[in-house]
């Protein structure tokens, strides 16, 4: 179990897993994000929206400190992550250990050409987690059965199209066992018909109440599988809503001209 933090909420919503209070970004003296708040309860699958420019990524990056944010907090399970720029650092061994509760899948999939998809997902468990060799193959193997890769183990990523080497890319985030798995585009790099062996792995994650936050253009997507649609524009949280909310009748202007200009 994570331990508690000093700094924890003094009361917290056990349904709650991710809680982002007020969080604050700049770059080059430019506001990235902007008292960005939001909580995601365990089981749910959030997928955010909005123009290229808008926060997302950073939003994401911020969550497990590959970007230090400048203010607000971070709570995983009432334990806070990090620290914010100008604060006390946490130490490193803490940072590390805090940042295997997530599982991130990036737009580039970054295997190591060397090694099979087998040897590129047990890696992890292996030098980070330290299991044994065995134990963190047998490991690798289970995530690679759930990304439907399991004929492909022994297959290195030029031997792979694009939609399998992301695949194997969310294998090996599952491998380490997050809490809470982040997508940021995870199809973009991807040729329009390797999309949906994509979409349809996440979509079973979804459907076994994986917590997983996404950032994606695929309307389709968080049409059929979000139980939460958040919409960011301006380093800002719009609105958020269910799907046939944010889609059907959105309350904000902004929200209405982002999915027009989509429709468009």
């Amino acid at each position: 179990m994570p331990l508690s933090h000093p700094d924890a909420p003094a009361s917290v919503d056990p349904t709650v897993l991710l809680a982002v209070d007020r969080l604050h970004k700049k770059f080059a003296g430019k506001t990235i994000l902007d008292a960005v708040s939001l909580d995601i309860r365990r089981g749910e699958t959030a997928v955010l929206i909005g123009p290229s420019g808008s926060g997302k990524t950073t939003f994401l990056r911020c969550l497990n400190f590959l970007e230090t944010p400048d203010g607000g907090t971070i709570h995983l399970g009432g334990e806070r992550i990090g620290s914010n720029a100008g604060e006390p650092a946490v130490s490193e061994p803490t940072l590390a250990r805090q940042r295997r509760r997530f599982g991130f899948v990036f737009q580039r999939f970054n295997l190591f050409a060397h090694l099979s998809a087998l040897d590129n997902v047990s890696c992890g468990p292996y030098r980070v987690l330290g299991l044994s060799r065995d134990a963190a193959r047998q490991r690798a193997a289970a995530a690679l059965e759930q990304v439907h890769l399991a004929a492909h183990a022994d297959k290195r990523p030029s031997q792979l199209s694009g939609g399998q080497q992301q695949r194997v890319a969310i294998a090996r985030a599952l491998a380490m066992q997050p809490e809470v798995l982040l997508f940021d585009e995870p199809t973009s790099a991807l040729d329009p018909e390797l999309v949906r062996e994509v979409l349809d792995v996440m979509r079973d994650l979804a459907s076994a109440r994986m917590t997983m936050l996404v950032v994606t253009h695929e309307m389709s997507f968080a049409r059929q599988v979000a139980h939460r649609v958040v919409f960011m524009d301006g380093g800002n949280i719009v609105e958020t809503g269910s799907p046939d909310q944010i889609f059907g009748a959105p309350r904000e202007q902004r929200t209405r001209r982002f999915l027009q200009h989509l429709q468009a």
